[in-house]
């Protein structure tokens, strides 16, 4: 277990130093953290509503930051180039997102103009309308998209990398709450790049 949770933690503080430095991108992970509890909330109330927020705004505002907000250029804290650290990312790189989202776009067409194309991946109780088919393909595809990327890195790496992946994305939102709350403040001050002094001490 203390091998886990360094893993843990490596990739945690990997995914941060590399891929927070813009401060907007920071407050959009806030608001996909709290969200993303709210959507945990939810798989127990009502799985369609759970999928729905997560993709919708969870997924969004987190994907937001990352594609736009984040600096592509080299990164002089780490010393590192964008090429590099999306070549050696342990999660989702740009490209992995690119056809995760095109997957995730491509439900709700499908749900509204050719159901029959989704019946097969959806329960007969959310077959009734669009909107419930599309919350919980979403729902499933998040479940397919992390078991999937789990058998990449343990092919790639070793199974228990992927377990602690798993188990950091399960987990971001309390994370990224105890992180970034600060975030919204940054910015009103006009701080769009975190100096990240902490990890050039480090």
């Amino acid at each position: 277990m203390q091998d886990f949770f360094e893993t843990l933690r490596i990739q945690r503080w990997d995914d941060h130093r590399y891929y927070h430095h813009s401060r907007i991108n920071q407050s959009l992970h806030l608001i996909s953290a709290i969200s993303f509890l709210v959507s945990y909330v939810y798989l127990f109330i009502d799985p369609v509503m759970a999928g729905l927020i997560a993709w919708l705004v969870s997924m969004t505002t987190r994907q937001i930051g990352h594609f736009f907000f984040e600096p592509k250029g080299f990164d002089e804290v780490n010393q590192a180039t964008h090429e590099h650290k999306e070549e050696i990312k342990v999660g989702y790189n740009l490209q992995r997102k690119i056809v995760l989202l095109t997957v995730c776009g491509l439900i709700p067409v499908t749900a509204y103009f050719m159901p029959q194309y989704l019946t097969w991946a959806v329960p007969e109780t959310y077959e009734d309308t669009p909107i419930r088919m599309t919350g919980i393909a979403w729902l499933f595809l998040g479940v397919a998209g992390m078991v999937f990327r789990v058998l990449q890195l343990w092919a790639k790496e070793n199974l228990q990398a992927g377990l602690a992946w798993a188990f950091k994305i399960m987990t971001d939102p309390f994370h990224d709450i105890k992180l970034y709350y600060k975030s919204f403040y940054y910015v009103m001050r006009g701080e769009l790049i975190d100096p990240m002094v902490h990890v050039k001490s480090h």
